[in-house]
């Protein structure tokens, strides 16, 4: 599914209205409609309704929405911001006409100066003020009656976006400032900023009102940004023939484990074996030998010369991929054992974990990752690397600007992982669950990007893939052990399932 920035949503309206032969009030009256529906399913029409109108468009969604909410049977007192008596643009103060004379039973106050509502914890709030259109930081009277709305305690329904909020970039924006919404209606296509654990808190929840904008145009219209969903997935996974062998799904190298941390190794190898790797070959001290052995039977060893950790990579077969990093510590001798697989590996790798923390202390080994491999880095490893970032908007904007100067992949592991390209495009995975924050679940992931690489899928492919393969599975262990209870090894399990359940799904629809 493409993400749009606010630009390009704005000529695909645009397009719209001339494509179709409709105006911007027909989008008007279907929002208002969409919204009005959304609202009274999840309400009663005794809950008392406090509808803020802005002067602009979000104002007239917000007036069409207390109309249509009237002929559902509720009641909504709106409050229409009209500063200095001639501020309304046209489609507002025609929408204003039109709630007063089919609804003169709604009460309308119109605002000409700075006011303080009367709000309480049991009110609902819908919040029509300010749209995707703004382009500055809210001030004076408005900043204070947003503060006032989150403040109040009244739950609150925001049209489109938040208001106060920019529909892309919000570092220059202060928290307090923006409406903080439980519900956000979003006009047919989400916001980026509502991908950011930044905005979490100001966005709430979130569902798209689909008001029929046209979809040549949704289509022609090129974007950087991309939200990943089932049906992509499934039709990247390649459907396995009836004549096949292992040898036709890949070998791939794991690099993995130290003492006290062979546990990472069993959970990257149960991943990559999940995921139907044809054959893994599991790297690690010789401690690591009889637990790899005893918990992942499936899979080869090959040690290294030294009983507690990695200190030599050395490549005895021309594996299809390879992935290191999972508990193998940042001792000197491993940091230069990395440093030789990078200077010598002639294919991407997928790099996870301590294989991060190695490279945050030689930042000189940046320069020798192969090119297209998949740094897979969650926010402290990446502030380690390559600098302290106070948000998750903040390590995007540095991940494109490093991702294009080394030429190489990240993916921002959390909620909404994202894949970040060096030609700058971003791929968002929709998948996931509160399941996944548990220790190894990114083990997990990094033996499910090793096994999809050997079998030949690209590295950028690979990476999308499992990080959503990955969050289904740890939906479905979150569903069997709950949220609490899901360790990394219940998403291991479930990853055979999480690729079946994807392959299955019809998504001719």
């Amino acid at each position: 599914m493409k993400l749009f920035t606010n630009d390009d949503i704005r000529a695909i309206e645009r397009h719209t209205f001339q494509s179709e032969a409709i105006t911007a009030m027909t989008l008007i009256e279907r929002v208002g409609e969409a919204a009005a529906a959304e609202i009274a399913s999840r309400f009663r029409p005794s809950r008392r309704i406090v509808v803020f109108a802005g002067p602009g468009n979000n104002g007239a969604d917000a007036l069409m929405t207390a109309l249509n909410l009237s002929l559902l049977g509720f009641n909504p007192t709106v409050y229409l911001f009209n500063i200095g008596g001639n501020a309304l643009k046209p489609d507002c103060k025609k929408c204003r006409d039109i709630l007063m004379k089919k609804a003169p039973d709604v009460e309308v106050n119109q605002i000409v100066k700075t006011f303080t509502p009367d709000l309480s914890a049991n009110d609902l709030v819908i919040d029509g003020l300010f749209g995707s259109g703004l382009r500055e930081p809210l001030t004076g009277g408005f900043m204070a009656l947003v503060r006032y709305i989150n403040e109040s305690g009244a739950k609150v329904i925001s049209l489109d976006i938040p208001s106060g909020m920019f529909a892309e970039w919000n570092h220059e924006n202060q928290e307090r400032n923006m409406v903080h919404a439980d519900l956000t209606l979003a006009v047919q296509f989400p916001k980026i900023a509502f991908f950011f654990a930044d905005n979490a808190d100001i966005v709430g929840q979130w569902k798209i009102l689909d008001v029929g904008m046209s979809r040549e145009a949704t289509e022609k219209t090129k974007t950087n940004f991309h939200l990943i969903e089932e049906g992509e997935i499934k039709g990247l996974l390649k459907k396995r023939p009836d004549f096949c062998n292992k040898g036709d799904f890949g070998s791939g190298l794991l690099a993995a484990g130290r003492y006290g941390m062979v546990g990472a190794s069993v959970l990257a190898a149960k991943g990559a074996l999940r995921s139907g790797i044809g054959k893994l070959t599991v790297f690690g001290p010789q401690c690591s030998f009889q637990v790899v052995q005893t918990a992942v039977p499936e899979a080869l060893f090959e040690s290294d010369d030294d009983k507690l950790r990695i200190t030599d990579i050395t490549l005895d077969h021309d594996y299809n991929a390879i992935a290191v990093g999972p508990g193998i510590g940042t001792a000197e001798v491993t940091v230069g054992a990395l440093e030789a697989l990078l200077q010598h590996s002639k294919k991407p790798l997928v790099i996870d974990a301590d294989a991060l923390n190695c490279i945050a202390a030689r930042p000189t080994m940046l320069d020798k990752i192969p090119f297209l491999s998949v740094l897979t880095p969650h926010n402290h490893e990446f502030d380690r690397i390559f600098g302290v970032h106070t948000s998750d908007e903040a390590r995007l904007l540095k991940a494109l600007e490093v991702s294009r100067y080394y030429n190489i992949l990240i993916l921002l592991k959390g909620r909404y992982s994202k894949l970040v390209r060096p030609d700058g495009k971003v791929y968002i995975n929709n998948s996931g669950s509160p399941a996944l924050a548990t220790a190894g679940s990114g083990d997990v992931l990094t033996g499910i990007m090793l096994s999809l690489m050997a079998q030949g899928y690209k590295p950028e492919v690979s990476a999308i893939m499992a990080a959503y393969i990955h969050g289904r599975a740890g939906e479905i262990a979150g569903g069997i052990h709950g949220v609490y209870g899901t360790i990394a090894s219940d998403i291991a399990d479930a990853t055979a399932d999480a690729i079946h359940q994807i392959m299955s799904h019809d998504h001719n629809f």
